[in-house]
């Protein structure tokens, strides 16, 4: 029996040169992978906006008041309430607010009208200045002690964890671990305090307050964040190196460590190229919650070593009932948490190719 023709006039086996190929198949498994993140975000900072709101704009505190002045009559606080927006219905305010976070938006109206614009987090009335540039000019502080802490307690955490887990029951473990415990344990405004008094006032070895802008010296920049950094690092690197400990002990123990140190690698090449890629996928989880979570707002960190960063305002606010920079924050702090988490997702991608085939 003849195999039927491919319209050639010869009895061949019909190719697959049309088929998609693996590549376009992984390619358009992760693009659905990532549209569905992205999708994942929208909905999740849409709740976070709404519940932000919520909460603080149904407060029985009225920001309207605080802007009336004094004496503020009936009539002068109907004016504000207009002027501010409270005049309305709260999901009329709340659609307003997420109004001005796409194209802007204006307070009050006629020549004495406010022009915020997009991404508008709100108005500041207190401070006079929109809640977005406020949050821009506290955003160099609160990242520059974020991403310089966070680099080191994951070196340090990863670091420590690995070799208290390949050095397990020695005396080197049993240090690592008590320093681990110590780290988890501390309360930061504590440690915070101690790495003053020791390292500021009694050994008079670094800054203990202000900050210094990257573009006027890198090197007092640095300097005057020293201190911060290490004690964020001492807190932080704590669990990592707890969290590492654990997951090495319990990869080494695989057995694919087995069959690679059976071919004859090397201990460190068994380390390094087999057990802490694995190892590395939870700590990439919790470094990016860690790091989204403090850069919207080292709130103690900043309030110990006085510097004025998004936790400072954040702080400010709340003892001033400004409302406005109260949503504001919180919901840009959301939204560098949830982007966070985003991250932490591709990042999955290049640790465990799995992922990526999973999802499509």
């Amino acid at each position: 029996m003849s195999l039927p023709s491919t319209g050639s006039g010869t009895g061949t086996v019909p190719t697959t040169e049309h088929a998609p190929s693996r590549r376009t198949v992984r390619a358009g498994g992760y693009l659905r992978f990532l549209g569905g993140r992205v999708l994942g975000m929208v909905a999740v900072l849409l709740v976070i906006a709404l519940i932000s709101y919520a909460i603080f704009y149904l407060l029985p505190a009225n920001p309207a008041q605080l802007s009336c002045g004094r004496p503020c009559t009936p009539e002068r606080l109907a004016q504000a309430e207009a002027f501010m927006g409270y005049d309305q219905p709260w999901w009329r305010q709340f659609l307003a607010f997420l109004g001005g976070l796409v194209v802007g938006r204006t307070y009050g109206t006629g020549a004495a009208a406010i022009q915020c614009a997009a991404p508008c987090f709100g108005y500041s009335f207190r401070l006079n200045q929109p809640v977005t540039e406020l949050i821009v000019d506290r955003i160099p502080v609160t990242f520059s002690i974020a991403i310089g802490a966070a680099v080191l307690w994951l070196l340090i955490g990863v670091g420590t964890g690995v070799v208290s887990a390949l050095k397990r029951g020695s005396l080197t473990d049993r240090v690592l671990m008590t320093g681990a415990v110590a780290g988890v344990s501390a309360p930061a405004y504590l440690v915070g305090l101690l790495g003053i008094l020791l390292f500021g006032f009694t050994l008079n070895m670094v800054p203990v307050s202000g900050y210094v802008p990257l573009s006027e010296s890198p090197v007092d920049w640095a300097w005057h964040l020293v201190l911060p950094w290490l004690v964020l690092a001492f807190l932080n690197a704590a669990l990592y190196t707890r969290l590492t400990r654990g997951e090495m002990l319990e990869v080494m123990g695989e057995d694919y460590i087995r069959t690679a140190r059976a071919k004859g690698l090397g201990e460190g090449r068994v380390v390094r190229h087999h057990a802490l890629r694995n190892v590395l996928i939870p700590v990439a989880t919790v470094f990016g919650l860690d790091l989204g979570g403090l850069l919207g707002g080292a709130v103690i960190t900043e309030k110990v070593f006085s510097m004025q960063g998004l936790g400072a305002l954040l702080l400010d606010a709340v003892g001033n009932l400004d409302l406005q920079v109260l949503v504001g924050v919180t919901l840009f702090s959301a939204f560098v948490i949830v982007v966070a988490n985003f991250v932490v997702d591709l990042t999955y991608g290049l640790l465990d190719p799995r992922v990526g085939n999973r999802s499509g």
